[in-house]
């Protein structure tokens, strides 16, 4: 008996020094990613190609001519108001405007410009070495609609300046971007400057509607000249200071894929009647349980399964204790952090696909039984998921086949592009904006919106939505919201990102990548 008790002990103490042992294994392993998780570094440290970069110094006089050209671009009310309906005078007045205010680009024998569909925009900018895989710039022309009334500080179209703020509808989406691409060119052309990499500059009228007939004729065209992208840059994520709780210093976040999109419709048809005499169950009842089935149940934590948690772990050396090390390690507490992330409407975005009852319509009268009600639910489709997969989940969740579930439209989350050492569009949008913003953290990100971008898939595998536009406590509701607004220093500060970031594209490959203490790390487990 003394025998076995001394066995059972011993396995015992096997088994608890096993675990203490792969205890202490993991949080040193956790201790040392946080403490040399600095995804910055490599790049930093990395030998780049020489280049013979011209620089940009704005004077008073380009300063401006440059805010001139872009007030009266927002001033030119280029609204897309439905699928069918834009402004196509304000269009065709914008196509005017951009042939006064950039001569060169227009004039120039190594840029070519064409119309496509009436009233987008197509440049190519020849390059000097044809070998070298093109890549190509994305803006649009259309915004979406805005009224003075809805408590605007100045009218939405006026471009007032007050305080150093540029106010006006486009001022951050898209027209800065428009602008700034469009600007920098001229500049570069008026120093001579002539592209060893040849690009292209794609400018969409209709991205607020769907791109359908702007962004997806551009592609047609550049698909029937055979052309093969080496990355596409578009708008989306910017750079947000004091936004990210927790996080020491301004952020910027390259979006790597966009959601996936699905509208569904829910519809449930019974026999009318009179209200003086009611089933037990109506049509609105039992379209109501099956809302609430859904807002109840949402749909699966997927958070780390994206571009989300990496996101996370390249912002973590800038987050305090304990946050650091919880960041560091997503490994070991993604679940953890995927239940403080679903607390809160905007972070519950980063941890699964959501679903958003947007519409609900029954009745005709009083006192009548409604024969049929309806609700449609948008859902942003997470990027490890599928329109399939999340209408499977709608049927399930629901159960009850009274309720006809159908989809109206959707598609699936864009494919996640590249962020790697070997990620060239990746890493020289990285590396243009550490040179101009050195405080700035750099990380991947996955855009919740869509964008023109998406259309673009067959030309190319590496797809980088960003805009070098800073986003402060309060601006990200101005989006698509009321007093919109850019600096007059953020917009210089784009003109002068993009004019560098053309001349980056110019090396003919990435440096190889510097060996760091996170890499070493990583190769332990």
């Amino acid at each position: 008996m003394k025998t076995k008790r001394t066995c059972i002990f011993s396995f015992l103490k096997i088994i608890i020094s096993s675990l203490l042992i792969t205890v202490l294994l993991l949080f040193t392993i956790a201790a040392i990613r946080t403490l040399s998780l600095d995804v910055n570094a490599g790049l930093q440290l990395a030998h780049w190609e020489k280049t013979n970069n011209k620089s940009l110094d704005i004077d008073h006089h380009q300063r401006e001519e440059l805010l001139a050209n872009f007030k009266e671009a927002i001033r030119i009310p280029t609204v897309s108001f439905s699928k069918t309906e834009s402004n196509t005078t304000a269009l065709l007045e914008f196509d005017r405007f951009l042939r006064k205010a950039f001569p060169t680009v227009f004039s120039s024998s190594l840029v070519h410009h064409e119309l496509v569909a009436n009233y987008s925009h197509l440049f190519w900018v020849k390059g000097s070495q044809p070998k070298l895989v093109p890549y190509m710039l994305l803006a649009h022309i259309d915004v979406v609609p805005a009224s003075e009334s809805h408590g605007w500080e100045a009218p939405p179209f006026s471009a007032k300046e007050i305080d150093g703020f540029i106010y006006g509808r486009g001022t951050i989406d898209d027209k800065n971007n428009l602008m700034g691409i469009l600007q920098a060119l001229e500049y570069l052309l008026l120093k001579g400057y002539a592209p060893r990499r040849g690009f292209y500059i794609g400018l969409g009228h209709d991205e607020e509607i769907g791109g359908l007939n702007g962004a997806m004729n551009i592609v047609r065209v550049l698909k029937q000249r055979g052309v093969q992208l080496l990355f596409v840059m578009d708008e989306s994520l910017t750079i947000y200071d004091g936004i990210i709780p927790g996080l020491e210093g301004p952020a910027a976040l390259i979006g790597l894929s966009e959601k996936g999109q699905a509208v569904i419709k829910l519809s449930v048809s019974v026999a009318p009647g009179h209200s003086s005499m009611p089933p037990r169950e109506t049509s609105i009842g039992i379209l109501a349980t099956a809302v609430k089935r859904l807002e109840d149940n949402p749909m699966p934590r997927l958070f780390s399964y994206g571009p989300e948690g990496d996101t996370f772990e390249h912002l973590a050396h800038k987050f305090s204790l304990p946050l650091k090390f919880i960041m560091s390690n997503l490994w070991l507490f993604s679940p953890l952090v995927s239940r403080i992330l679903e607390r809160k409407p905007v972070s519950n975005a980063f941890v699964r696909t959501t679903t958003a009852v947007t519409f609900f319509n029954a009745g005709v009268k009083i006192n009548v039984i409604p024969s049929l009600a309806e609700a449609y639910v948008n859902l942003r489709i997470h990027s490890a998921q599928s329109v399939q997969e999340v209408l499977d989940i709608i049927k399930d969740t629901v159960g009850d086949q009274r309720v006809k579930v159908e989809l109206v439209y959707g598609f699936d989350p864009l494919p996640i592009s590249g962020a790697d050492d070997k990620a060239f569009g990746f890493q020289i949008i990285k590396k243009t904006v550490l040179d101009l913003f050195p405080t700035v953290t750099v990380a991947p990100g996955i855009c919740n919106g869509n964008t023109d971008s998406r259309h673009f898939v067959d030309l190319t595998k590496n797809i980088y939505r960003f805009a070098p536009a800073w986003f402060k406590p309060g601006d990200p509701e101005r989006f698509h919201g009321i007093n919109e607004r850019i600096s007059t220093k953020n917009y210089e500060e784009m003109v002068v990102f993009y004019f560098n970031l053309i001349q980056n594209c110019d090396i003919r490959k990435l440096p190889e990548p510097h060996t760091t203490l996170k890499s070493k790390v990583e190769q332990l487990y």
